[in-house]
């Protein structure tokens, strides 16, 4: 084999780690290393700490005297710890996050210093970061810009930093982030199911969207994985030909986690519970060096937060255990990819689950309140849903035998679906006392109090009701979640407002009992939500047609997924509720065309460049080993050596045909590169990437695929498919 492919093979061979003690009780150390609410009372004035609950409870803004005394207080419990800078860590629109570190270190005169971190240092900062995407909102020239502190999501230690979540905004106020209008969005869904949850009980003041993630990754042997300049540069192989052993037996999916992957699993779980992170869950998953982590559901604000820091935790000790994690939704052909289910859900500040059945038909009529609500609300905007989830990454996944289709569509189950077909068939208007009897008995009493086992789980539907909440499933691995959340909770929110709307029309203007209004506003979102419901096989081609006759998008990849981002309802729906304004809505568009043109032309150089500085020469020197040998078995056999050489000849032939072949392609891919970079429309030129440049990826590979299983073994320059999937 090639002497790189070699040295990283035996490196990796010889990987030895540490193993991993864990602490047996993760309660004593859970949250050690966050400025949380322990933290807080035990370091905080009372009346300060009083005062900070309030503010975030309340939404409120906190005053300068009290952000000192928190920022001196946080100071000094984080130097405790051995903390010597702070950052204000946001999530800009690059899908990474982003920190700039200060020392608490100040000079106050000549060789006089203190280590200082006041309230302005804390709430607010000018990072500049004018190299980040920002969809035309501002110029590099104009290049201000400031994050300021997140008080609901807990200052934490990463090393020896203090790092404060927080948003980023241009100078002009428009948000440069996804924390921002996730924030505005969860504000809007808490207003708008407060007012419909008080239908049911008084007593409710807040309600807050929960957010349970479900990571899938790969981990990868580093040495071999820098021997791949596809995997290091893209983050997934551009080529490689299928292992002859993959996936197809199952022993991997929920086995033995290899010693090596659980060394890196309980360093990353032990780093995790300091950060308060609550990790639960974690397994094999269905491909070879596949797996999965899940914690315990938190707010979703805080949820986006710790998803965002996992990703960044991973990547930093994968380092150090000699792993790569490969975090793309599609890294390997052949095998599943990775998504990161978004499971969601909405509960009130008296403990009370929204979408979880009661033990009384009024807490079941409350439930189906939400329950119907947020399906009229994806039926209403499965477009957006779908655009929300959409990247080039993605792109290679939706569709594919491991996720869900492109097409939106939610799975309730059977009981459910009958349940809604027999309020569907209540008369219209007012409730007749028998009807009233019916429904509270036959249809809303006899919902269960445990729903979770009641109906089978449906892998292929992309948005999927799990018994006390729904889970999105058609989320990626590389997602911020924040993306997906917005709109999830922006069309909830709009849909509740609207229908409190329509029932208080019923109460207030017809004379119906609160029962009454509530029962004939659900039966009419029944009907004309029903388009959105599916139960059966969402791979199916069935499907594809029967979702085309009920009026469902199928946008397949992401340039056409996105248009429906600056629509008039679109823009319309974020402007109304204040989650966006129309400058934030179309910036984050263009920023989004704009990652997708980048990523399928990277690939396409990689690809171009590993094909013919890589492929070809291996291929070429390969051959001349062959024309050699064929030589030999002439002066030895003269006349006769075609009879000794037949195969040598017919794989200098067939080499010679792939060489051409992957020439030919990888020229005819650079054209359709330069046609497409002289488009000035954004929109028109990432349709050109997809459609022109991206699938003449799939001819060059196979022609490199098709030499991979021609060539010496001892030549390839890279490391295989079976070395990358099976080295533990």
């Amino acid at each position: 084999m090639s002497t790189l492919r070699f040295h990283a093979l035996k490196t990796s061979m010889n990987r030895a780690t540490v193993s991993v003690q864990e602490n047996p009780k993760r309660s004593e150390v859970f949250g050690s290393n966050v400025f949380g609410i322990t933290a807080m009372r035990s370091s905080l004035p009372k009346a300060t700490f009083k005062n900070l609950s309030t503010a975030i409870e309340k939404n409120q803004t906190i005053s300068r005297d009290i952000a000192d005394q928190i920022a001196s207080a946080m100071k000094e419990w984080a130097m405790t710890k051995g903390v010597t800078h702070y950052t204000h860590w946001f999530q800009p629109l690059t899908g990474a996050t982003a920190e700039k570190h200060d020392a608490f270190f100040e000079t106050i005169g000549p060789g006089d210093s203190i280590e200082q971190f006041e309230g302005n240092q804390l709430v607010q900062q000018e990072p500049d970061a004018s190299s980040f995407p920002n969809g035309g909102i501002r110029n590099t020239f104009e290049a201000r810009g400031y994050t300021a502190w997140d008080p609901t999501s807990p200052a934490f230690i990463f090393g020896t930093t203090l790092c404060i979540p927080t948003v980023f905004v241009a100078y002009t106020g428009e948000a440069l982030d996804f924390k921002t209008p996730l924030l505005r969005a969860l504000h809007a869904v808490d207003d708008a199911a407060t007012s419909v949850a008080r239908y049911f009980d008084k007593n409710v003041k807040k309600v807050s969207a929960s957010l349970g993630w479900e990571q899938e990754y790969f981990l990868i042997d580093k040495s071999l994985a820098a021997a791949r300049p596809d995997l290091e540069l893209t983050g997934r192989t551009l080529l490689g030909h299928s292992s002859a052993k993959g996936q197809q037996l199952d022993d991997h999916y929920f086995g033995t986690i290899p010693n090596r992957a659980l060394n890196f699993m309980r360093d990353l779980e032990k780093e995790s519970i300091l950060l308060g992170i609550p990790v639960k869950t974690r397994h094999n998953e269905v491909a070879p060096n596949q797996f999965e982590l899940a914690p315990i559901y938190e707010e979703a604000n805080l949820a986006v937060d710790h998803n965002s820091l996992v990703m960044d935790l991973m990547k930093k000790l994968a380092d150090r255990h000699h792993f790569k994690v490969l975090f793309h939704e599609k890294p390997f052909a052949g095998v599943n990819g990775s998504g990161k289910h978004n499971n969601w859900s909405l509960s009130t500040d008296t403990g009370i689950n929204l979408l979880a059945p009661g033990k009384t038909p009024m807490s079941n009529l409350q439930f189906l309140t939400f329950f119907i609500n947020t399906i009229k609300a994806v039926c209403d905007n499965e477009e957006l849903l779908r655009a929300s989830i959409a990247s080039a990454s993605n792109d290679h996944r939706l569709g594919a035998n491991e996720a869900p289709p492109a097409i939106m569509s939610v799975f309730i189950g059977a009981q459910l679906t009958k349940v809604l077909g027999e309020l569907e068939g209540v008369t219209k208007g007012k409730l007749s006392p028998k009807e009233k009897t019916d429904l509270k008995l036959n249809v809303v009493g006899k919902i269960p109090e445990i729903l979770l086992d009641n109906t089978d789980r449906n892998r292929t539907s992309p948005f999927a009701f799990t018994g006390n909440k729904f889970e999105f499933r058609a989320v990626g691995s590389t997602a911020n979640c924040a993306n997906p959340m917005t709109v999830l909770n922006t069309i909830v929110a709009k849909q509740l407002i609207d229908f409190k709307a329509e029932a208080d029309i019923l109460i207030d203007k017809k004379g119906l009992k609160k029962d009454e209004a509530i029962f004939n506003v659900l039966r009419e979102y029944i009907k004309t939500s029903k388009a959105i419901l599916f139960e059966g096989n969402g791979y199916g081609d069935e499907w594809q047609k029967e979702a085309k006759k009920r009026g469902l998008s199928n946008n397949k990849n992401t340039p056409q997924a996105l248009k429906i981002k600056i629509a008039p309802k679109t823009v319309a729906l974020y402007e109304s509720l204040g989650v966006m304004n129309k400058t934030e809505i179309e910036a984050r568009y263009e920023i989004e065309v704009e990652d997708y043109i980048n990523r399928i032309q990277i690939e396409g150089r990689v690809l171009g460049d590993v094909a013919r500085n890589h492929i070809i020469p291996t291929a070429v020197k390969y051959q001349n080993i062959l024309i050699s040998n064929v030589r030999g078995l002439k002066d030895i056999y003269g006349k006769d050596f075609k009879k000794y050489a037949s195969e040598q000849l017919i794989l200098i032939k067939d080499i010679s045909t792939y060489i051409e072949s992957i020439n030919s392609e990888v020229t005819a891919m650079i054209n359709e590169r330069k046609k497409a970079n002289v488009v000035t429309d954004s929109i028109k030129k990432a349709e050109m990437y997809c459609t022109k440049v991206k699938p003449l990826f799939d001819d060059i590979r196979y022609s490199c695929d098709k030499l991979e299983l021609l060539i010496d073994d001892e030549l390839w320059p890279l490391p295989k498919y079976r070395e990358l999937l099976f080295t533990r």
